[in-house]
């Protein structure tokens, strides 16, 4: 009878172990939602009323930022600062803005001035090739360049030109090929949705001017192209929110994350309270990330 209980006991405590186990890993790996305030809330007095915690960064992931608005997707961004600038390799996904009634916008926004190209593929054709075409950036900070990764040619071979596809340097990532095209320089600059602290700003304007460069199909994103435009911020270490413009028109949202540097920086930074390097100008408000 009392190894019996004896037995029972132990598996009492190892289930209340795993329990603690799996609590404590829902926590930390999914953390607190973000609150928001009312759709046009003024970004400073959001901030300093509901600033960003370490748990609600946790909380944030690329499949909880597509479920948001685009209003919601922009408060979050605003209450972010640059962080430090990336390097090396990240992974890449985008996602288009969701109106109050859960419908893609990019047909508003196509609607609203960019014709051409993008009009004529339509909504859900443009969503289907932008993912199947890019999959995340290389930094290269050392430079202050960057390089665009398409791991399909198939995609963009109809825009590659008469030069040999030999040509385009590739680096491996994750153990599979990856095509370095469309680069851009980085800066710090101010962000053109929240001009209250800066963004890294990823610019294609002068991509001519850089090493690498292919007039086909680089000089689509170019000044005489659509005129890109990227600026991100970071969520958390080794995850960064992005936003696309064309001619300096919002197109849409973007995610890129470096699992290694995750892995290694977080812990970190929940010790330090949200804290991390700033390479860009945090601004006069700040984020008050408390634990």
């Amino acid at each position: 009878m009392q190894r019996s209980q004896g037995k029972s006991t132990v598996l009492l405590l190892v289930l209340l172990l795993l329990v603690a186990a799996v609590g404590f890993w829902y926590f930390f790996s999914r953390g607190v939602k973000p609150e928001f305030g009312a759709d046009d809330t003024d970004l400073a007095q959001l901030e300093a009323e509901k600033p960003l915690t370490v748990e609600q960064r946790q909380g944030i992931t690329p499949a909880y930022l597509k479920d948001l608005s685009q209003e919601q997707v922009d408060q979050i961004y605003g209450r972010l600062t640059a962080g430090p600038i990336p390097d090396g390799p990240y992974n890449g996904d985008l996602f288009f803005a969701r109106g109050v009634d859960g419908d893609s916008r990019l047909a508003e926004i196509l609607g609203g001035g960019l014709k051409g190209l993008l009009a004529d593929v339509g909504t859900a054709k443009t969503e289907f090739v932008g993912r199947r075409l890019w999959r995340g950036k290389v930094f290269y900070r050392d430079q202050m360049v960057l390089r665009n990764r398409i791991d399909d040619l198939l995609v963009v071979r109809p825009l590659l030109g008469d030069e040999p596809v030999e040509t385009i340097e590739k680096i491996t990532v994750g153990g599979g090929d990856a095509y370095l095209l469309f680069p851009a320089k980085l800066y710090c600059g101010q962000s053109l949705l929240d001009g209250r602290r800066e963004s890294l700003i990823i610019d294609y304007a002068f991509s001519d001017e850089l090493p690498g460069y292919r007039h086909e199909p680089d000089r689509l994103a170019g000044r005489n192209g659509l005129a890109v435009r990227d600026e991100i911020r970071m969520v958390r270490p080794g995850f960064y929110l992005g936003r696309a413009y064309l001619n300096r028109v919002f197109l849409l949202n973007f995610t890129l994350i470096n699992d290694e540097v995750m892995d290694r920086d977080t812990a970190a930074f929940v010790e330090a309270g949200g804290k991390a390097q700033e390479d860009c100008w945090p601004g006069e408000q700040q984020p008050a990330a408390t634990d």
